[in-house]
């Protein structure tokens, strides 16, 4: 859908006029009227390209449409990190504006570049590049994870961002009182979520320095090059300041390896194929690189697995109360989902 002069029906999500005049007062070069689609894959925040007359393309990121969590949506949050990091080697998008008067458009949102490139959400993506390229992609993404736990929060403006200790404990109370406040018809959600929280809270690991922690670094959240290098890291919604192996570990829940039987995610993982490092390569690689200790990695690794059953158990309560926008696909299999993903924890502090 698109907004010109006989045309401003309202995309879901995008109130098409207002949104369009705001992009004309306030972006350099922005020229309406504008095509506003929505990116498939965000379950959370939503993500719309926007295409202006003259074909200039831009990012706009705004909160889930209802069901919205205290904490989890906040665009001036994101805005920040990112503008904060357009000055290191990370690379990420850069911002162009951020508009917090919910009079525009009912959510504060932000406009950034939109970054051309490969998004790898599943095998079918990852089938398309060659053995070479999935390779320079495992090297690239822990290399640039490392770059991100290396940056001086304090020489970026970033050392009042978060507080900078006691990071699982932020993070464990955080994502279980969001899971205890995510029922459905007032039922809450599987017991065995109760049981890893209480197991979590008791081994944890002493934190190992103070980093930017993205919160949901993936695969998936990366824009690749032709080559396979990393373009642009996204979806910052849950950065804040902490324990960098968190990180870490939430990249092995999700790096998945042929054999390893239900994957995090629904559907098949793109890791599985050829060309994608192991596990156990990643993690060397990375304590190379960091000079950091990553024995403790299965506790991180299950404190993933649960943290990720946490916000599956909200976005399915979200779209079974019918939040709009977004992607829909797959929903009825989150409640069974969670339960597993409790489970995957469970083995994985069992195996500590």
């Amino acid at each position: 859908m698109s907004s010109d002069a006989s045309n401003t029906a309202d995309v879901e999500g995008i109130r098409v006029e207002a949104v369009s005049a705001w992009l004309s007062e306030n972006i350099d070069g922005a020229t309406g009227p504008f095509a506003f689609e929505l990116i498939a894959g965000g379950r959370s925040n939503l993500t719309f390209r926007v295409t202006d007359a003259a074909g200039h393309t831009w990012a706009l990121r705004r909160p889930p449409v209802s069901h919205v969590l205290a904490t989890a949506h906040d665009m001036v949050r994101e805005h920040t990190i990112i503008s904060a990091l357009g000055a290191t080697d990370v690379p990420v998008p850069t911002v162009f504006g951020l508009c917090t008067d919910t009079a525009v458009n009912d959510a504060p949102f932000y406009v950034m570049e939109f970054v051309e490139g490969s998004i790898v959400r599943d095998d079918r993506v990852a089938s398309q590049l060659s053995e070479e390229v999935r390779a320079t992609a495992s090297r690239s993404l822990i290399e640039t994870l490392a770059r991100l736990h290396a940056v001086d929060i304090d020489a970026v403006g970033l050392g009042d961002f978060a507080r900078r200790d006691g990071y699982l404990e932020r993070q464990l109370k955080r994502w279980y009182g969001q899971f205890t406040q995510s029922t459905v018809d007032g039922e809450p959600g599987p017991a065995i979520i109760d049981e890893v929280h209480a197991a979590l809270m008791a081994q944890i690991p002493e934190q190992q320095g103070v980093a930017i922690v993205h919160g949901d670094y993936r695969l998936d959240n990366t824009v690749l090059d032709p080559t396979g290098h990393v373009a642009a890291i996204l979806d910052w919604e849950i950065c804040t300041l902490g324990d960098p192996l968190a990180d870490l570990g939430l990249l092995m829940v999700y790096w998945a390896e042929p054999g390893d039987g239900a994957e995090a995610l629904l559907g098949v993982a793109p890791t599985t194929l050829p060309g994608f490092a192991r596990r156990s390569e990643l993690l060397a690689h990375y304590a190379e690189i960091s000079g950091r200790d990553v024995s403790k990695v299965p506790y991180y690794r299950a404190f993933g697995f649960w943290k990720l059953a946490c916000i599956l158990q909200g976005v399915y309560v979200r779209y079974a109360g019918g939040a709009a926008a977004g992607d829909r696909s797959g929903t009825d299999q989150f409640a069974a989902h969670v339960g597993l993903l409790g489970q995957r924890a469970m083995h994985e502090l069992e195996s500590l």
